[in-house]
């Protein structure tokens, strides 16, 4: 009887500490930035401007409204340049987060993305960089990156749209596991929910890798996508930015200037699954 006594015991003990990772609110969490007010927390840099004729700061990174039946909302509208000017191959904006994610910590990260318009391509995602360095390295900069394009990559395979993560051999699309197929592209001018818990303990403690939730398009409840995708460049180091880039392609390739819709930046610590807007 004691055995089943203890047994039960911690039972009781585990299913609490369960509870206690699930009861997360939306009170857990830290504002990165709704984009209710304005832009002045946020640097814009064009670090790879090869316009012709030049065109000096070519990035649109602006605040635009959406009007609901009771309200109006705002989001971030990010592209690299205007319709018809190409050749800028590295639009980036970033700001510093509220609470840097030190080497051990596992942070939950939640965005809301709207594609605009393809064609297009977008990256986003955080980085332990410091701003002359995030400059110096632009898309090395990043350590978890979710990306959205459907670019021609060098070696000739075609891009759908579809959201991707970052893995040690490159980049692969997020997974529909019920379908045991890759998820479909991202549908136009449709919000998407998106969770990235964030694992930034040492590669050798199998950190430096995140998994990503989805609730939007083919996924009508939060769904997970992807799982151990990989840090960018694992320097082991505090995260400290949240940092968004995009490029119009070459001047003799373009990719295109479809703009990507950002809003309601949130983190927090551990894992945290619940919806920061609820």
């Amino acid at each position: 009887m004691h055995f089943k006594h203890m047994s039960l015991l911690c039972l009781l003990s585990a299913l609490a500490s369960c509870s206690t990772i699930q009861k997360n609110t939306s009170s857990d969490w830290l504002l990165i930035d709704d984009f209710e007010n304005s832009l002045s927390k946020w640097q814009s840099v064009d670090t790879q401007n090869e316009t012709k004729p030049q065109v000096k700061n070519p990035q649109i990174t602006v605040i635009q409204p959406e009007h609901t039946n009771s309200s109006t909302n705002h989001y971030l509208l990010k592209k690299p340049a205007a319709e018809g000017i190409v050749g800028n191959r590295k639009a980036l904006s970033y700001t510093k987060l509220p609470q840097a994610v030190e080497v051990g910590q596992t942070y939950t990260f939640y965005i809301r993305i709207n594609v605009a318009e393809f064609p297009n391509n977008h990256a986003f995602g955080l980085s332990n960089l410091t701003p002359a360095l995030i400059k110096k390295h632009a898309y090395d900069a990043f350590e978890p990156t979710l990306r959205v394009t459907d670019k021609t990559e060098s070696n000739g395979f075609v891009n759908d749209g579809a959201l991707m993560v970052k893995t040690d051999s490159g980049y692969s699309n997020i997974q529909n596991y019920t379908t045991k197929k890759s998820a479909k592209p991202l549908q136009t001018n449709t919000w998407y929910d998106v969770w990235y818990v964030v694992n930034n303990a040492a590669a050798s403690e199998q950190g430096q890798q995140y998994d990503v939730y989805v609730k939007g398009g083919e996924f009508s409840k939060q769904t997970l996508v992807y799982k151990n995708a990989q840090f960018r460049m694992k320097r082991e180091q505090p995260l400290i930015y949240f940092l968004a880039n995009c490029n119009t392609g070459p001047i003799k390739k373009p990719y295109g200037n479809g703009g990507l819709r950002y809003d309601d930046l949130y983190m927090s610590k551990g894992t945290n699954l619940n919806n920061p807007m609820l």
